[in-house]
């Protein structure tokens, strides 16, 4: 190899502390997944970061479930937790990290670490006794890995890292106990002990398979879906506190890897070419495919052999950091003992290996050597931690998409190879998980709301079944008027001509009389057509103004109502055209006032907000985040509006909330005020559903947007108490009726399914609901934490005035006035809402313009990110005000 520079490395990482020494611990009884309800009410001395679990609601008809979670005893023992360091080294991968400490107690130290400690491959180690450190806090070690992954090509042997472990404490796991039995505060103490049993039951599989954090993946199940991926199962744990109990939470996923073998074929595969001199840019290799390529498969773990000193064959393992522009015998190096030599003749004339493609480009590593791809090897079990090719995304949906008895049954038969009874390291710290079957739970089947349609209904009122209904014989409640309106047709002419336009204006004219939206009578609407590969602004804008220009058109109307007929994937112009009824300002359905008492209250005039934040694709370093929050404006809950920000790359909190809930806010008073000529027209309650947050953010929620949103009341003079719902959808709990006939149609349980108790937060406010029925694999309930309620007459935080079951029914309810359907969706209808404008933010900008929106890993520096920020804040277009007002996002 081309000598050079050694570069040392150490396990680095974060990870909580528990500082001081505690006591003995007591208990800890085996888990059992027999259906007996565990509950308990928190002690009042305990200080929460959410809400205190009021109570727990009672509505609904009982089913029992099964849940994908396994009971498991809490340790006997004193934990002792150690800090693994070495301050002169540099970031080392996870992989890397396990490597080295396996090797520190089975190779350098065994006898110290006899039983061996679990590792997080970050920083934390835990062991179930107190290692002896001749009665020192600390002690360095040296490691090496005499695998040949160290070697440095230089001669001297396997690189050495020196390790430092230093004890920070001891952990009590009695705390835990007191804990889920409602007597401990969320402290520091309980989520690290909750982080070391997480680490013991991971210990043994991340020594064995291919990990990410919380998830390791087997070759047991496999799919090739090109493009030089495959598709691995994999299985999720996680332990997790719950009422009355410890529980580990299993689930099966899905791992994206990089097919093994030489990287010539993966990347011929990639680029989808047979000749490897098709890499050659010599030979014409477009630039704009090298680095396609060099972002596909940087990062990359390659293996290398080359002869060492002693003529011994060894593997060194490098990491690809890009591509040479240029052919292996064209790339020159200046060698330490003087003069330059080609690449290609390096290897020649060192390694007696003569190049069968000389022209094409090699990689460089992150040493800076410079490798023909033709000596690379990708070693196995490599995750893919980039996004998915987008014509590859409905592969690994169909890989990862299982009905809920399949799913269930791949969870349990997962449990052989998670293997918690033959784990040394779950055995030596004392848990003992129950793995008879799945938990059994107790769930309810919370009554759909009744929905109220227009006059002209011949059924004024409609309750869902298993979250569905239908639009037979019925009128919107609020229908919408087509004044002006036309025909855009993407299709070709030949497959979409004359007739089929007409006889389509003629079905969507019947549709408008069925459902009550006005539309001119004896109206031919204008047809023409479009090349869809043309500037679509341009050609929606002539189709408005050749309908103000039609003959008839006296007054010079505009179209409120431009049809766009799409050819066979066409969702770039799908971006620039919308829906109908409530686009146009109509409502299509509103909840039944006494289905939804909380929001129509008229002494508590109430706004509910949905807000999300959506984040670049990873590696994408040049994009910014957006943000969106969306609210009702109506006495009914049903017409929301909508407005979006752009903010700091992955920030979860939201930047402009103040500005943005002052705009909601303002668009509420006035639509009550002059529309619906409602007295006082401010709100007196605010319920704000927060989406996008993970557990260990609520805190940053409080701190920051409750005074985000604190201020913009204040700004109004508005006086309304706050509720903060944070409603989570990135979990593995899965709900799966024990018996078939209990499910739906898809197998899964019915819409409307919640559990409040047995997987719960021990103290706070929480539950899970699955809200909507079945279609494709197992439904994901979503996961509702109250975080809080603020009372502004004092400024203090207070428990929540609604009951268990008002919340629960509030929110099912909003599930059900998602305008885009006629079905209940997975979470309420403003946080669904909000979602969907965070996705279309990218809509606000240009489509001519030089902003790069492509999910592309780019890497800036400090000063080129605030930059690109800055540039993306420009550029971003506001809402046009004739939008401001109608559910455009709908």
């Amino acid at each position: 190899m081309p000598p050079r520079g050694d570069s040392r490395g150490a396990p680095r990482g974060a990870g909580p502390a528990v500082r001081g020494r505690g006591g003995s611990a007591r208990g800890g009884g085996r888990g059992g997944s027999t259906q007996v309800a565990h509950s308990v009410m928190p002690s009042s001395h305990i200080t929460t970061v959410g809400v205190k679990r009021p109570g727990y609601g009672s509505g609904g008809r009982p089913l029992p479930i099964f849940v994908n979670s396994f009971a498991t005893s809490i340790p006997e023992g004193i934990i002792h937790h150690y800090d693994v360091i070495s301050p002169s080294e540099k970031t080392l991968p996870a992989r890397l990290n396990m490597d080295l400490i396996k090797a520190l107690q089975t190779e350098v130290a065994p006898r110290i670490f006899t039983p061996r400690g679990v590792y997080d491959g970050r920083k934390n180690l835990f062991c179930a006794r107190e290692l002896p450190f001749d009665g020192a806090d600390s002690k360095e070690f040296d490691v090496s890995l005499s695998n040949g992954r160290a070697d440095n090509g230089n001669g001297k042997g396997p690189k050495v890292y020196r390790i430092k472990l230093t004890k920070v404490a001891e952990i009590n796991p009695e705390v835990l106990k007191r804990f889920i039995a409602g007597d401990q505060s969320h402290d520091n103490t309980v989520l690290t002990a909750i982080t070391a049993l997480n680490v013991v039951i991971r210990m043994e599989p991340t020594m064995t398979y291919p990990f990410n954090v919380r998830s390791f993946f087997t070759d047991r199940e496999t799919k090739d879906i090109g493009l030089g991926l495959q598709l691995w199962r994999g299985y999720f744990q996680s332990v997790r506190p719950a009422s009355g109990r410890m529980l580990i939470n299993v689930d099966i996923s899905t791992g994206t890897m990089y097919k093994a073998g030489p990287l010539l074929g993966l990347c011929l595969e990639f680029l989808n070419k047979n000749d490897p001199n098709a890499l050659a840019t010599s030979r014409g290799f477009p630039d704009r495919e090298r680095l396609r390529l060099q972002r596909f498969i940087s990062g990359i773990r390659i293996i290398t052999k080359h002869a060492g000193v002693d003529g011994t064959i060894q593997q060194t393992p490098r990491v690809i950091k890009k591509l040479s522009s240029a052919g292996a015998n064209a790339l020159n190096f200046t060698m330490r003992e003087g003069g330059s030599m080609s690449v290609a003749d390096y290897f020649y004339k060192t390694q007696n290996q003569k190049l069968k493609f000389p022209d094409i480009i090699c990689v460089e590593v992150g040493s800076g050597a410079l490798i023909p791809l033709e000596l690379c090897i990708v070693p196995p079990g490599q995750i893919m931690r980039k996004q998915v090719p987008p014509e590859k995304t409905k592969e690994v949906l169909d890989f990862a998409t299982k009905r809920p008895a399949d799913r269930l049954r791949s969870i349990t038969d997962g449990l052989a190879v998670l293997a918690y009874g033959q784990s040394e390291y779950v055995r030596q710290f004392g848990m003992h998980v129950d793995t008879s079957g799945p938990l059994r739970v107790q769930a309810r089947i919370l009554r759909p709301p009744t929905l109220k349609y227009g006059v002209g209904s011949k059924q004024l009122t409609i309750v869902p079944t298993n979250g569905s209904w239908n639009m037979v014989d019925k009128r919107f409640f609020r229908p919408a008027e087509v004044t002006e309106w036309c025909v855009v047709v993407y299709e070709q002419q030949r497959r979409f001509g004359e007739k089929e336009a007409r006889d389509m204006v003629a079905g969507l004219t019947a549709s408008f009389r069925d459902v009550g939206i006005k539309s001119p009578a004896n109206y031919t609407p204008i047809i023409m057509w479009h090349n869809g590969q043309g500037r679509i602004e341009d050609q929606l804008r002539a189709a408005g103004m050749a309908v103000r220009d039609r003959p008839g058109n006296a007054s010079k109307t505009p179209p409120n109502l431009v049809v766009v007929v799409l050819p066979e994937g066409g969702n770039d112009i799908y971006t620039s055209v919308k829906q109908i009824n409530v686009k146009l300002g109509g409502i299509n359905t509103i909840p039944d006032p006494s289905s939804v008492s909380v929001l129509t209250d008229p002494s508590n005039p109430t706004i509910v907000m949905g807000a999300d934040v959506i984040h670049p694709a990873p590696g994408s370093d040049g994009r910014p985040s957006f943000t969106a929050l969306v609210a009702n404006v109506d006495s009914d809950t049903a017409k929301y509006i909508a407005c979006s920000r752009v903010q700091t790359s992955r920030q979860e909190m939201i930047e402009d909330l103040e500005d943005m809930s002052k705009y909601a806010l303002g668009k509420y008073v006035g639509y009550r005020q002059h529309v619906e000529k409602r007295s006082p027209p401010a709100p007196k309650r605010i319920i704000f559903y927060r989406d996008g947050v993970s557990e260990g953010q609520f805190k940053q929620v409080l701190e920051q947007e409750l005074p985000a949103l604190k201020r913009a009341c204040a700004a109004l003079n508005i006086n309304a108490k706050i509720t903060i719902i944070v409603v989570g959808k990135r979990h593995h709990v899965r709900f799966f009726p024990q018996n078939d006939r209990d499910g739906d149609r898809s197998g899964n349980c019915p819409a409307g399914t919640v559990v409040d108790r047995d997987i719960a937060h021990p103290t706070e406010f929480d539950f899970y609901l699955q809200s909507h029925g079945g279609l494709l694999g197992t439904s994901r309930p979503a996961h509702y934490s109250a975080s809080l309620l603020w009372h502004p007459s004092d400024d203090r935080l207070t428990s929540l005035p609604l009951s268990a079951d008002a919340l629960q029914n509030l929110s099912f309810a909003l599930c059900h006035v998602y305008a885009r359907s006629t079905r209940s969706v997975s979470i309420p209808a403003p946080v669904y809402y909000a979602d969907i404008v965070c996705s279309r933010a990218k809509n606000h900008y240009d489509p001519q313009g030089s902003l790069d929106f492509s999910d592309s890993a780019t890497q800036l520096d400090g000063s080129q990110a605030e930059n690109s920020l800055e540039a993306f804040r420009r550029g971003f277009k506001p809402l046009n005000p004739k939008q401001q007002n109608l559910m455009y996002f709908s």
